[in-house]
């Protein structure tokens, strides 16, 4: 009863415009849009309910939950299982494509130090652009194919490009675009509309039961959730981007999940990542 009054009183504070999950907001629920406000209570919330974990410990997860866990991870980071990706990935990152150009010629200082400006609104596309996505973006502008969104190359890629950005501050922006807002508003209701068989939400797992156990495992906070992205998963067996942990969490709700690319995907991502605004940096990581 206590998780069902947590939740429907941060469903009523959050809850966006009753847009489809996949469509944009309604001008009207635009209007209401208030991405400072909605950073601040979210952000609040949880400073209150974990007033014994270190704001930038959040980025941690899991990890900042749970001293068992803590203790293993510590262990395990001694030799972090994503090791094998960052060299891979720098490889991949300084590797000239056939034009002879490389990912460095299409980021903004060269694509080092750059993560914590990802994902943001981009005017010209009028739509939300992620670190995967400018990276196909980058390839395609130069002749080479796209890469897959959720692991392999791309997970490499980026765990590198988010390495080189560690200890940096998350600065997302919600421009005062109306299609930003309708980004942004798309993005929260997302996160808070039930769906799949089990009839959870995204917060119902990461809000109301944040820190609580499900089975063997002990549920992340939202706030810094992405942080850590791309993780190695030991239930994967492999890396993987957010795009890969958002369809596997709407798979585990049993629902049927996006196409990777979908732009509700990217912009549940540009919400979070906002409401993650003023942590640091963490990835790449790992998680059970």
């Amino acid at each position: 009863m206590e998780l069902r009054r947590i939740l429907t009183c941060l469903l009523w504070l959050f809850a966006g415009a009753a847009s489809s999950a996949a469509g944009a907001a309604t001008p009207a629920a635009v209007a209401r849009t208030d991405p400072a406000a909605d950073l601040q209570a979210f952000q609040k919330y949880f400073h209150e309910q974990f007033p014994n974990v270190p704001p930038d410990d959040f980025v941690n997860g899991p990890y900042s939950m749970n001293k068992g866990m803590r203790a293993q991870w510590e262990q395990i980071m001694a030799f972090p299982p994503y090791d094998f990706a960052l060299a891979d990935g720098k490889k991949l990152f300084d590797t000239p494509f056939a034009n002879g150009k490389t990912y460095a010629d299409c980021f903004a200082n060269k694509g080092i130090g750059i993560r914590q400006n990802y994902p943001y609104f981009d005017p010209q596309l009028g739509q939300v652009v992620d670190l995967p996505m400018a990276v196909n973006l980058c390839r395609t502008a130069n002749g080479e194919k796209p890469l897959n969104l959720e692991k392999g190359p791309m997970a490499s890629i980026t765990a590198y490009m988010a390495y080189t950005s560690r200890g940096k501050r998350f600065d997302i922006k919600v421009p005062d675009d109306p299609r930003a807002l309708a980004a942004y508003d798309n993005g929260k209701e997302y996160f808070y509309t039930r769906r799949g068989q089990l009839n959870f939400s995204c917060a119902s797992c990461h809000v109301a039961s944040a820190g609580k156990r499900l089975r063997g495992d002990v549920l992340a906070p939202a706030m810094g959730i992405l942080a850590s992205f791309p993780i190695y998963r030991s239930d994967w067996g492999s890396m993987g981007t957010i795009l890969r942990r958002f369809v596997s969490c709407d798979s585990q709700v049993r629902a049927v999940p996006l196409k990777p690319d979908d732009k509700a995907y990217r912009n549940l991502e540009y919400f979070l990542s906002y409401m993650g605004n003023g942590l640091p940096v963490a990835g790449p990581g790992s998680r059970p």
